[in-house]
């Protein structure tokens, strides 16, 4: 089964985990696990309280857009769980290509998938309930 979901991550295809997605966020285990490993890997950019940086939707002089917060006031859960998987697995550049630029690296090699999902299940569980379902919809096949 994890093989399955890993398989359709890659490939950005609705999962068998159905509405609610695949990322573990109800998991306490793994959310706690997530929080350590956004510390170490993400708050630098995107805050040690999923804030981002200021003026994030406002272009900087090098042209590209400040990292994003993950909080609700953010944009991530307007994202499915496949798509948020990828640009932090592969970074956004690869992910949206035509030449797009961005300062989201790709994490892959420095943290395993199992990770990801965990860093990913962390931020989705920091949601009010009203955004989780608003984002649980959005992993609707």
């Amino acid at each position: 089964m994890k093989a399955q979901i890993l398989a359709a991550l890659l490939i950005g295809v609705a999962t068998s985990g159905g509405a609610q997605g695949f990322l573990p966020y109800a998991d306490a285990g793994a959310t706690a696990r997530g929080s350590v490993i956004y510390q170490d890997n993400c708050a630098v950019c995107h805050g040690d309280k999923l804030q981002g940086e200021p003026n994030w939707q406002t272009r900087g002089e090098d042209g590209l857009l400040p990292a994003p917060p993950h909080d609700a006031s953010g944009h991530t859960w307007h994202h499915p769980d496949s798509l948020l998987f990828r640009i932090t697995k592969f970074g956004t550049e690869a992910v949206v290509g035509q030449g797009y630029e961005s300062k989201m690296p790709g994490f892959q090699g420095i943290l395993n998938d199992r990770e990801i999902l965990e860093v990913l299940a962390y931020i989705k569980s920091t949601w009010p309930e009203r955004v989780i379902e608003i984002h649980n919809a959005r992993n609707a096949p």
